[in-house]
């Protein structure tokens, strides 16, 4: 492990976080792959703070995800629960065994006709279905997805993408992968779909205990731990792990971050009834339950709306994507949480997820908006302070926290980045004598343009900002969403992100209770026989209420 890094462990708990975790460690590693490209700045981001380094048992160092997963059975497709990077010391001893042995063996799952595009690139698909690379550049990072016959870049298609692990490119290590055999992925028997269920899970001494023992393993080895960044499904069963797995976290790690991000697929339709009131009821317990063991919760969607009632998903200016797919909806948040945390991955900077935690949570508000423009529009001869002008006084980001449209609404305290401009278009470059047509082509410097135009569009709110040279890859097989160039073309964009607390969760948060309030529990005695009593629906809905009042717009809120 580098000196200096202030690790990170990340949990990715459910099947669409196991979407956007394959996107945000596919950009990790693509980000590596670019480490010796002399046009990169070098230094920004550190990746010692997601990665850890090993060796195989026969001396191969090892550069892997510092992750923890837990999924369904059937999740996996042909990728392996122990990956294929190396084996663990305890497999080996149990093939040491000399024994009677039984075999079981399940018929197996179909390789995705992506990975199977790979035989003639520069590696080799083992059996196991796990794409192995020949060599890493710098030891670090995977080489471009091409094949002799087809020299551009292999993106999968939306039909061969079944699960996460089919458009994974990264190795994992064999403590990462946490297989929940119970509950099915497939199917409509055996699904994991209420937040008791779920929190029923890692009350289970075989899942507790093999959770707690992957946490030892990577906690051990971390010179500086600065926290945990858990990527959790909201709208099933895995609300109730991810809840649980965070009060884990509190009680055995006092003093350490707990940043979660709450996930929720594209929209959702009327006529599935059950569905969406467990969407509704799921949603509602983990945002209380993750809010009360976590440091900070940011809710992450593309739809308009985490209540009962449908929205229209948001809509990005320059993006074409499909909300009905997990593999677009999926790419377009991993890209967003990519830029929303910089501020605890930079190499060098007094914040870490405790600090931004507390810059964004004071006065109770745990529960934080995220926000993003993918990609920022900097059209050629522009500079920084043309662009931001362009946009006015509206809210420049789109919504990303399914809370409404930002318009309007007060912000208390924001975390700011924008990410991929070069250093050349930071300032205005007007000829000497030329009266500046702003305050922001007045500023010397492209931090200080930020920090003016956050000053001018929200005054006197707490605001933190960051300015990185370094841009959000995009390279295959993320998929083709922008509308202007060829997928050759596009491999690295230029990303405006945010962090807000928000006085639109006060009206989000109110109808979420609005809409538990008119259900009636006697037609869904199934979600309460998972474990959850009618006393815990009444203290849910306090506890909301209680969260929505933290966001009430008025000055007597701010000390």
């Amino acid at each position: 492990m580098a000196g200096g890094a202030r690790e990170v462990l990340t949990l990715q708990l459910g099947h669409f976080a196991g979407f956007v975790g394959a996107h945000w460690w596919n950009q990790q590693d693509a980000a590596l792959g670019q480490a010796t490209d002399s046009k990169e700045p070098l230094g920004e981001l550190c990746p010692d703070v997601l990665y850890r380094t090993g060796r195989t048992l026969h001396g191969q160092e090892t550069y892997t995800p510092r992750l923890i997963l837990m999924d369904l059975k059937g999740s996996l497709s042909s990728l392996k629960e122990e990956g294929g990077l190396y084996r663990d010391k305890q497999l080996d001893a149990a093939i040491a065994w000399q024994g009677k042995l039984t075999t079981h063996k399940e018929e197996l799952y179909p390789k995705n006709p992506y990975l199977q595009d790979f035989l003639s690139a520069e590696g080799v698909l083992s059996s196991d279905g796990v794409w192995r690379v020949k060599s890493i550049p710098n030891g670090k990072g995977s080489p471009p997805l091409t094949t002799a016959t087809t020299p551009k870049p292999l993106i999968p298609t939306e039909a061969s993408i079944r699960v996460w692990s089919d458009f994974l490119r990264v190795h994992l290590h064999p403590r990462s992968i946490c297989m929940i055999q119970k509950y099915n992925h497939d199917g409509e028997a055996g699904r994991l779909e209420a937040f008791g269920q779920g929190e029923s899970v890692l009350k289970e001494p075989k899942y507790q205990e093999e959770l707690e023992d992957r946490l030892h393993f990577y906690v051990e080895e971390c010179d500086y731990l600065q926290g945990f960044q858990i990527l959790c499904d909201l709208h099933d069963g895995f609300s109730g792990v991810g809840a649980k797995a965070a009060e884990l976290l509190q009680d055995e790690y006092s003093g350490r971050g707990i940043i979660t991000w709450g996930l929720l697929p594209g929209p959702y339709h009327r006529g599935e009834a059950q569905r969406n009131i467990y969407r509704l009821l799921n949603t509602a317990f983990g945002l209380v339950h993750l809010t009360a063991h976590s440091s900070l919760v940011c809710p992450l969607s593309l739809g308009g709306s985490l209540g009962l009632r449908p929205e229209q998903p948001v809509n990005f200016p320059y993006l074409h994507y499909d909300a009905t797919l997990p593999f677009h909806c999926s790419a377009i948040l991993a890209t967003a949480l990519d830029t929303v945390t910089v501020p605890y991955r930079l190499c060098s900077s007094p914040v870490s997820m405790v600090h931004l935690a507390d810059m964004l949570s004071f006065c109770g508000k745990k529960v934080v908006t995220a926000g993003a423009i993918i990609p920022f529009p900097l059209a050629p001869g522009q500079s920084l302070p043309d662009s931001l002008m362009q946009f006015g006084g509206a809210t420049p980001w789109t919504p990303l926290s399914a809370c409404g449209e930002p318009s309007g609404t007060r912000c208390f305290a924001q975390s700011v980045v924008l990410r991929g401009i070069d250093r050349a278009c930071h300032t205005s470059q007007l000829t000497p004598g030329t009266p500046p047509p702003s305050a922001l082509h007045a500023c010397t410097t492209g931090e200080e343009v930020l920090a003016q135009y956050l000053q001018q569009q929200q005054p006197g709110v707490m605001s933190s900002s960051r300015l990185l040279l370094t841009p959000c890859r995009v390279a295959p097989p993320y998929p083709h969403l922008f509308s202007s160039c060829g997928p050759p073309a596009v491999e690295s964009i230029p990303v405006f992100g945010a962090l807000c607390s928000s006085s639109s969760l006060h009206q989000t948060l109110e109808a979420l209770a609005r809409d538990l309030t008119k259900l009636d529990l006697r037609r869904w005695a199934s979600f309460m026989d998972a474990g959850v009593e009618h006393d815990d629906i009444a203290e849910l809905l306090q506890e909301l209420q209680s969260l929505a009042q933290c966001y009430q717009d008025g000055d007597s809120l701010v000390d």
